[in-house]
This record gives C-alpha cells, sequence and structure tokens, in this order.
C-alpha cells in the first residue's frame, strides 16, 4: 500500500474511520484509509459490489491471459510462439472504443494527471507569508509588493495574534477576506512570535513544495526563526518596519529593499537614484537639442523670406514716390523753397506767410502734437541758421518773436502752462 498523494510506503497507524483503518504519511502528512477490496486486481476489475461486471469481455480474457501466463512456467520456446498473440491481443483490447470509454481507463488517465500536477508543484514550489498581526500591519499594496519580489507564487498566508483584542480592530476581518489563515494566540507577551517560531519551523511538513517564506515582523526574537528556515533551504525574506517603509532583508544574500509605506511604492537605492537623473539629464539634453534643431530650421526659413521681402522692399519705395508723392513733399525741396522764401521776406506780410508754410508742414508731419513758440522758432533757426529774435530785429518789427506773434493779425497765441500755443486765424 502506498500513500495516495506522494506513493510513498512510509506511513503509520492513524486511529479509526468509519470502522476502517486510517493511515498518515510520514512524508507528505496525507491521512488515508485502508483500500476498500483488499482482493485480487483481476476480481476488483471484473465485479463491483453487485456483481455485475465493470469492463468488457476482451479486457477479462487480456486479464486471465496475463493471469495465466504469470502462473505458468513459460520456457523460451513456448515464450517465442505465444509472444505475438498475446501483444496483438493486448493492443485489440487497449485501442478497442469500449477500452477507451471505460472507468478503468479514466482511472488510469485520472492518476497520470495526479502524478503529473504532484511533480509540477514539486518543481515549481510556492512561496508563504508569516505574519504577526499584532507588530505590523500590512495593506493591500504592501502585500502585492512583497508577491513580486519572491521568485515563486505567493499561496499561504498565515496572520498570527491574539484576535480577541480589541486594539487590533477589524484586521481579522480584513485579512480573511484576503485569503489569510488566522491562527489565534492567548494573550500574553511575544505568544505571537512563539506561535510563529513553533509553526514556522515545521513548516514543510505541512507545505512541501516550499520555496520562499516571508517573516513579516520587526520583533528581534525571529531571527531564530529566520535561520532555522534557511538550515532547512528555504530563501527567507524578514520583514520589517522602520518609520514609514518597510525593510525587506533576504537573509540568504544580505540584499535589502526599501518600501514607501506613505507612497506606496518601492524606494530606489542611490545607484538606483543616479541612474534615473542621469537618464532624466540626457532625455532633457536630447529635447533641447531637438528644439534648437526645429528652431534653426525655422531661422532659416524666415531669413530667407525676409530676403525676399527685404529685396521687395528695396524697389518698392521708388514706385511710390515716384507714383504717389508730390516733388513738393520732399524733404529736399521743400528745405530748398523755404530758403528761398526767407531769402525774400522784407516785411512783415512775407514773414507771415512764411511762417504760415512752416506752420503747415509741421501739421501735416505731426496732426496731433501742439505747436508752441519755442518749437516754431527752433523749426526757423533750422531753416535759416538765424534766431526768430534776431529776424524780428532786424526787419524792425519788434523786440522779440514772442511779442511780434501777439501783435501779428495772422497769428494768435494761447497759454499753456509755461508755453504759448501758436494756431494760425485762418485754421481757427
Amino acid at each position: 500500500m502506498k500513500c495516495p498523494r506522494c506513493e510513498s510506503t512510509l506511513y503509520r497507524k492513524n486511529g479509526r474511520r468509519n470502522d476502517k483503518q486510517n493511515y498518515l504519511c510520514k512524508n507528505c502528512g496525507k491521512q488515508f484509509l485502508e483500500p476498500a477490496f483488499p482482493r485480487s486486481l483481476e476480481n476488483d476489475l471484473l465485479a463491483n459490489s453487485n456483481g455485475h461486471p465493470k469492463i468488457s469481455i476482451p479486457e477479462t480474457r487480456e486479464l486471465s491471459l496475463v493471469k495465466n501466463l504469470s502462473e505458468e512456467k513459460v520456457t523460451e520456446k513456448s515464450l517465442s510462439s505465444f509472444s505475438f498473440t498475446l501483444a496483438e491481443e493486448l493492443l485489440q483490447t487497449i485501442l478497442s472504443p469500449d477500452w477507451l470509454e471505460s472507468a478503468v481507463f479514466s482511472q488510469l488517465i485520472q492518476k497520470f494527471q495526479q502524478k503529473t500536477e504532484i511533480q509540477h508543484q514539486l518543481e515549481t514550489g510556492i512561496s508563504l507569508l508569516l505574519l504577526d498581526a499584532e507588530n505590523l500591519k500590512l495593506d493591500i499594496n504592501s502585500e502585492l509588493f512583497l508577491a513580486s519580489i519572491c521568485k515563486y507564487p505567493l499561496q499561504v498566508k498565515m496572520a498570527f495574534a491574539n484576535w480577541r483584542n480589541q486594539s487590533i480592530g477589524k484586521q481579522d476581518i480584513e485579512l480573511y477576506n484576503r485569503g489569510y489563515q488566522l491562527v489565534h494566540v492567548p494573550e500574553g507577551k511575544d505568544s505571537a512570535d512563539a506561535k510563529m517560531i513553533a509553526l514556522g519551523a515545521c513548516i514543510l511538513r505541512s507545505y512541501p513544495t516550499a520555496k520562499e517564506i516571508l517573516v513579516c515582523s520587526s520583533d528581534g526574537i525571529l531571527i531564530h526563526l529566520c535561520n532555522e528556515l534557511q538550515n532547512q533551504g528555504l530563501i527567507v525574506y524578514w520583514v520589517r518596519r522602520q518609520g514609514q517603509s518597510l525593510h525587506i532583508e533576504n537573509r540568504n544574500t544580505g540584499k535589502l529593499t526599501h518600501y514607501s509605506l506613505s507612497m506606496a511604492t518601492e524606494v530606489p537605492s542611490f545607484e538606483k537614484v543616479v541612474e534615473q537623473i542621469q537618464d532624466l539629464i540626457k532625455n532633457e539634453q536630447d529635447s533641447i537639442n531637438a528644439r534648437l534643431h526645429s528652431l534653426a530650421a525655422i531661422a532659416s526659413l524666415f531669413q530667407e523670406r525676409c530676403n525676399i521681402n527685404i529685396n521687395y522692399n528695396q524697389k518698392q519705395p521708388q514706385i511710390e514716390e515716384i507714383i504717389s508723392l508730390p516733388e513738393e513733399l520732399s524733404t529736399e525741396c521743400i528745405q530748398q523753397e523755404k530758403q528761398e522764401d526767407f531769402a525774400k521776406i522784407s516785411d512783415g506780410e512775407t514773414l507771415d506767410k512764411f511762417l504760415l508754410k512752416i506752420i503747415q508742414h509741421l501739421q501735416i508731419n505731426s496732426p496731433k502734437t501742439k505747436l508752441s513758440v519755442s518749437k516754431l522758432g527752433t523749426e526757423i533757426q533750422k531753416i535759416t541758421g538765424e534766431s526768430p529774435n534776431s529776424i524780428i530785429k532786424k526787419l524792425k518789427l519788434g523786440s522779440n518773436f514772442t511779442k511780434y506773434l501777439e501783435s501779428s493779425p495772422t497769428f494768435t497765441l494761447k497759454a499753456s502752462g509755461k508755453e504759448y500755443e501758436v494756431t494760425p486765424l485762418l485754421c481757427k
């Protein structure tokens, strides 16, 4: 008899169940009952409890043939003459539709599948998490991060605490909904730690496929459990809380990983931070270079367009001057004309005409600017090269330019602050 889980022959009696002997496997801890029918394979396959046949007639012939063959003394000569017939009948029986649809074939396939699943679990392995709920609280994000560190899937999670303690609150409901096995311990100092050590030290007896284990507690006494699990060949992660971060230490390699509880993300190492900063600087430099190239291309196109406009504008003023500007508005012509008019001044009447032309020219160039006596005097001096007062005295028209304008019937003066505004009477 073998264990139905691991097929080990190492087992012991473990009481009775339903008037049947119960056994406990020493290798994997599986409990199983003794076979219900300790008869030969042929009788078990040929009839059930009601006496009805379980397999077809060809299958019965095959079993009888194999049984008779095993009981007889087969010589080399008889074996050579009989082996071909036996192989042919066995193949016809196994490949027949009745055999493929029989219960025996289904049981055989199921047994192969069970062996395959057990072998797959032994090869892949699982991860376990032991949590001291009185010492450390793990939210769902922290748990997912711890699962991402493990190489094997996190399938077993256990939480240890005195669940009657009101300070824990509803943490038991939350953990239970997340698939934790809740282990209750009585009230007392380090009770949860002691239970974790006792159960964790023999964890391989209940979970032989375990490869990695997460010991989640900040209590230093659990270092003994970590050492024991390492000695049993497990990969051990010791998870402790320091401030607002979790420190995950791989006890096998000494590698430290940090997780921020407030930001719900891994805290990168100094080397990784430097690498990220260098990547950011490089990306920014590439972006700046790309924008500079684009700007240079735009500037080149703009320069080409400006050259076209400049060439166009260089010719345009000449055309406009020829077509639209009257000759008398040309600056040189105006200056020359004013000088000729000044040479003809001999009395007050000719002086007034000369002043009217100057005022008209100033109003055309600056229509919104108020014309003061000082501004008019400055313009006269530019044209004639003499001051207005000297011209007035030379023509014997008064003592100064301002008094002449006040006495002239052609102009009127209006006080504007400290200045006088000159207005021709014809423009009022």
